[in-house]
């Protein structure tokens, strides 16, 4: 591996940039704190998502998360580390992880960029399309678990339903 890597610094531009367009487009809340760091709020079908994006010029890479409008009692995250190590097995891209400083559950996703010319604006659209596809399909089973009383595993089976038709 180390005969591969090149000394040159072939680094990405900054995907924020792109981000940022996309979210004006979506109309959503924005906060462009630094070159660095920008943070949204994007509507859901359950709740308001927290959109945070974190640009690390150095490594090419932007951190990418989103967060429930969900706090968790003290006596339930061990039941909810559970449920997302659950939903964690049916993801494809990113994965959940819970806040240790507050409690709230999260969507987490990293992209590489060494050597690309940039983020593509769909490739960025497609990221946090998935992320609050997955947190809205599994936002039920979070709540089952925090307020229904429910086990992880009943849980997420309870929330997978999928309803054909209409009533």
């Amino acid at each position: 591996m180390t005969a591969m890597m090149s000394f040159a610094h072939d680094t990405a531009a900054n995907p924020l940039d792109v981000m940022e367009q996309i979210v004006a487009a979506n109309e959503w809340a924005c906060d462009r704190r630094s070159d660095s760091e920008m943070a949204a709020e994007a509507p859901g079908k359950w709740c308001d998502y927290g959109l945070y994006f974190s640009w690390s010029h150095e490594i090419s890479a932007m951190h990418f998360t989103c967060a429930f409008d969900l706090k968790v009692p003290e006596k339930r995250r061990a039941a909810l580390y559970e449920l997302l190590a659950l939903a964690n097995e049916r993801l494809w891209i990113g994965h959940f992880g819970m806040d240790a400083d507050d409690g709230m559950p999260v969507f987490r996703h990293s992209v590489l960029l060494r050597g690309a010319p940039g983020a593509s604006a769909e490739s960025l659209e497609d990221m946090v399309d998935i992320a609050i596809t997955e947190c809205e399909r599994f936002f039920p089973a979070f709540q089952f678990v925090l307020w229904g009383g429910k086990g992880p595993a009943e849980a997420l089976q309870a929330a997978m339903l999928e309803c054909v038709g209409e009533a």
